[in-house]
């Protein structure tokens, strides 16, 4: 349960760290505003939104790495985690089942009474060897 919040988690922060950065302006952008860009009339204020974003970006950058050194951690511990393994168990092997008569390797059905001298695999016998 815990490792599914915080995959969630992980996912949203992931989300919004490339939204910030697609909203941010690259440092090219502050040329405009040198010569009469209108920057004062922009939502974060006169002093444009450098500031806030950047500070937002950081916070969500320290989650997220954190997130993620905590994520690996439970996946590396499973035992740790009341109880609940969160890496799948190891699949135990069944015997295989025996292939068909036509697949290669497989065996031959029963004749019920037809000529015993045909080939029990069902191989051609005119290729030479």
């Amino acid at each position: 349960m815990l490792y599914n919040i915080l995959l969630i988690i992980q996912i949203l922060v992931a989300v919004g760290i490339i939204g910030l950065v697609l909203i941010q302006h690259g440092k090219g952008a502050d040329a405009g505003a040198a010569f009469g860009g209108g920057a004062s009339g922009t939502v974060f204020g006169s002093r444009g939104s450098g500031n806030f974003l950047t500070k937002l970006t950081t916070v969500l950058a320290i989650v997220f790495f954190s997130n993620s050194l905590f994520l690996a951690w439970l996946v590396a511990h499973p035992d740790n985690v009341s109880g609940e393994s969160i890496v799948p168990t190891a699949i135990t092997e069944q015997p295989a089942a025996s292939a068909p008569a036509d697949m290669p390797g497989g065996t031959a059905p029963a004749n019920n009474g037809a000529d015993s001298s045909a080939p029990a695999n069902n191989a051609p016998t005119d290729i030479p060897k």
